[in-house]
Protein backbone atom coordinates (compact mmCIF):
# COMPACT_ATOMS: atom_id res chain seq x y z
CA UNK A 1 0.00 0.00 0.00
CA UNK A 2 1.58 2.91 -1.16
CA UNK A 3 2.17 6.00 1.96
CA UNK A 4 -0.67 8.22 0.42
CA UNK A 5 -3.26 5.82 1.19
CA UNK A 6 -2.32 5.12 4.59
CA UNK A 7 -2.49 7.88 5.25
CA UNK A 8 -5.81 8.90 3.46
CA UNK A 9 -7.50 5.72 5.39
CA UNK A 10 -5.72 6.39 8.64
CA UNK A 11 -7.01 9.92 8.85
CA UNK A 12 -10.46 8.42 7.30
CA UNK A 13 -10.47 6.30 10.09
CA UNK A 14 -9.21 8.77 13.16
CA UNK A 15 -12.31 11.12 11.79
CA UNK A 16 -14.77 8.24 12.19
CA UNK A 17 -13.50 7.09 15.38
CA UNK A 18 -13.46 10.72 17.16
CA UNK A 19 -17.55 10.74 15.36
CA UNK A 20 -18.02 7.78 17.06
CA UNK A 21 -16.40 9.11 20.30
CA UNK A 22 -18.35 12.49 20.21
CA UNK A 23 -21.89 10.08 19.66
CA UNK A 24 -21.22 7.95 22.52
CA UNK A 25 -20.31 11.34 24.91
CA UNK A 26 -23.48 13.52 24.12
CA UNK A 27 -25.94 10.13 23.54
CA UNK A 28 -24.99 7.63 26.09
CA UNK A 29 -25.94 7.97 29.39
CA UNK A 30 -23.36 6.03 31.83
CA UNK A 31 -25.59 5.52 34.17
CA UNK A 32 -28.32 3.74 32.31
CA UNK A 33 -26.12 2.42 29.21
CA UNK A 34 -24.30 0.03 32.13
CA UNK A 35 -20.97 -2.17 30.80
CA UNK A 36 -22.03 -1.50 26.47
CA UNK A 37 -21.95 1.95 26.96
CA UNK A 38 -18.40 2.01 29.00
CA UNK A 39 -17.51 -0.64 26.29
CA UNK A 40 -18.29 1.79 23.79
CA UNK A 41 -16.93 4.89 25.32
CA UNK A 42 -13.21 3.12 25.89
CA UNK A 43 -13.05 1.42 22.22
CA UNK A 44 -13.94 4.90 20.88
CA UNK A 45 -11.66 6.80 22.36
CA UNK A 46 -8.72 4.09 22.41
CA UNK A 47 -9.40 4.13 18.36
CA UNK A 48 -9.47 7.96 17.95
CA UNK A 49 -6.22 8.30 20.39
CA UNK A 50 -4.52 5.72 18.49
CA UNK A 51 -5.47 7.10 15.08
CA UNK A 52 -4.27 11.04 16.19
CA UNK A 53 -1.18 10.37 17.92
CA UNK A 54 -0.24 7.84 14.77
CA UNK A 55 -0.62 10.90 12.79
CA UNK A 56 1.05 12.80 15.18
CA UNK A 57 3.85 11.06 15.88
CA UNK A 58 4.31 10.17 12.18
CA UNK A 59 4.54 13.57 10.88
CA UNK A 60 6.95 14.69 13.60
CA UNK A 61 9.27 12.04 12.47
CA UNK A 62 8.82 12.94 9.02
CA UNK A 63 10.23 16.60 9.37
CA UNK A 64 12.80 15.60 11.96
CA UNK A 65 14.39 12.36 10.13
CA UNK A 66 13.20 12.26 6.75
CA UNK A 67 16.33 9.70 6.05
CA UNK A 68 14.43 6.76 7.69
CA UNK A 69 12.75 4.44 5.91
CA UNK A 70 8.57 6.11 6.10
CA UNK A 71 6.93 2.61 6.96
CA UNK A 72 9.44 2.19 9.56
CA UNK A 73 8.24 5.47 10.74
CA UNK A 74 4.91 4.72 10.84
CA UNK A 75 5.03 1.44 12.38
CA UNK A 76 7.39 3.26 15.26
CA UNK A 77 4.73 6.22 15.54
CA UNK A 78 1.61 3.54 15.27
CA UNK A 79 3.21 1.27 18.35
CA UNK A 80 3.69 4.37 20.44
CA UNK A 81 0.94 5.40 19.84
CA UNK A 82 -1.10 1.91 21.27
CA UNK A 83 1.20 2.34 24.20
CA UNK A 84 -0.02 6.09 25.11
CA UNK A 85 -3.46 5.28 24.16
CA UNK A 86 -3.41 2.03 26.62
CA UNK A 87 -1.80 4.28 29.33
CA UNK A 88 -4.71 6.79 29.11
CA UNK A 89 -7.10 3.81 28.77
CA UNK A 90 -5.83 2.22 31.48
CA UNK A 91 -5.40 5.39 33.71
CA UNK A 92 -8.96 6.55 33.04
CA UNK A 93 -10.33 3.44 34.13
CA UNK A 94 -8.46 3.07 37.14
CA UNK A 95 -9.47 6.88 37.73
CA UNK A 96 -13.55 5.98 37.62
CA UNK A 97 -12.66 3.11 39.92
CA UNK A 98 -10.85 5.10 42.46
CA UNK A 99 -7.91 2.93 41.96
CA UNK A 100 -5.30 5.34 40.30
CA UNK A 101 -2.20 6.67 42.15
CA UNK A 102 0.90 8.11 41.24
CA UNK A 103 2.72 4.61 41.85
CA UNK A 104 -0.10 2.91 39.63
CA UNK A 105 0.60 5.47 36.94
CA UNK A 106 4.50 5.02 37.58
CA UNK A 107 4.23 1.53 37.32
CA UNK A 108 1.97 1.35 34.12
CA UNK A 109 4.33 3.71 32.28
CA UNK A 110 7.88 2.25 33.65
CA UNK A 111 5.96 -1.37 32.22
CA UNK A 112 4.96 0.00 28.82
CA UNK A 113 8.39 1.91 28.46
CA UNK A 114 10.30 -1.74 28.78
CA UNK A 115 7.71 -3.22 26.25
CA UNK A 116 8.84 -0.59 23.94
CA UNK A 117 12.32 -0.69 25.07
CA UNK A 118 12.21 -4.50 24.24
CA UNK A 119 10.42 -3.71 20.65
CA UNK A 120 13.40 -0.82 19.77
CA UNK A 121 16.14 -2.82 20.69
CA UNK A 122 14.50 -6.61 19.13
CA UNK A 123 13.82 -4.62 15.65
CA UNK A 124 17.10 -3.34 15.85
CA UNK A 125 19.14 -7.26 16.52
CA UNK A 126 17.12 -8.07 13.72
CA UNK A 127 18.13 -5.38 11.34
CA UNK A 128 21.84 -5.46 11.74
CA UNK A 129 21.66 -9.57 11.64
Amino acid sequence: MKLKYYLIWMSLGTLVSWGAFLLVINYLNPEVAGTMGLVFFYLALFLSLVGSLTLLGFTWRYFRRQDEVLFRQISVSFRQAVWLSVIVIISLFLQVNGLLTWWNLLLLILTLSLLEFLALTGRRSTVSD
